[in-house]
């Protein structure tokens, strides 16, 4: 998996990059914390529950499904997050949904459940780029946590930087208020 500073590059890119007058920080935060939320998953270890099963890590809440479970609460909190509801659920559904597409290009773990509960198989993209994540803090301090900082760098936050500027520079006529526009 991709560490958990890593996972809000996709949101923070998406928001940043069509402002906040698209994305309020409110929706920004929960958007954020949707592309994290799925990786409580952790938990079920010490539920004693086994990675391999679909309520394990990378199970039922790395699918689409639970992406779309959690758009649909933002939608529902939308005037909270001074959003439209339909702003709120795709900016969530998207933020949710990168974390399984991400894990799905490193080279470690058991795979995905993308499309449960359609389908229990685990799925990898064909080409896994990004270093795997070690689960413990002491595993990961060392050579091989610079190897999946440098790895992420690369492939997550660089491409992110990169989609922020684009969605930037495509929306910046609309981006300014409208006391502003005359």
């Amino acid at each position: 998996m991709p560490t958990i500073f890593t996972h809000p590059a996709v949101p923070l890119a998406i928001g940043f990059g069509l402002g906040a007058n698209v994305i309020p920080p409110r929706l920004l935060a929960a958007g954020v914390a949707a592309s994290v939320i799925p990786d409580l998953d952790v938990l079920a270890f010490r539920l004693g529950i086994a990675y391999s099963s679909e309520w394990g890590h990378r199970g039922f809440s790395h699918s689409l499904a639970f992406a779309a479970a959690l758009a649909f609460v933002a939608a529902l909190f939308a005037p909270w997050l001074i959003a439209k509801r339909v702003a709120a659920f795709l900016f969530v559904f998207v933020s949710a949904a990168s974390h399984g597409l991400l894990d799905m290009l490193t080279t470690g773990g058991l795979g995905v459940a993308l499309l449960w509960p359609y389908a229990t198989e685990r799925m990898f993209f064909p080409w896994r780029v990004i270093v795997v994540s070690p689960f413990s803090l002491s595993e990961f301090i060392g050579l091989r946590g610079w190897r999946v900082i440098g790895s992420e760098l690369l492939w997550v936050w660089l491409p992110a930087a990169i989609a922020f500027v684009v969605i930037a520079i495509a929306t910046a006529g609309r981006r300014t208020s409208p006391e502003l526009k005359n």
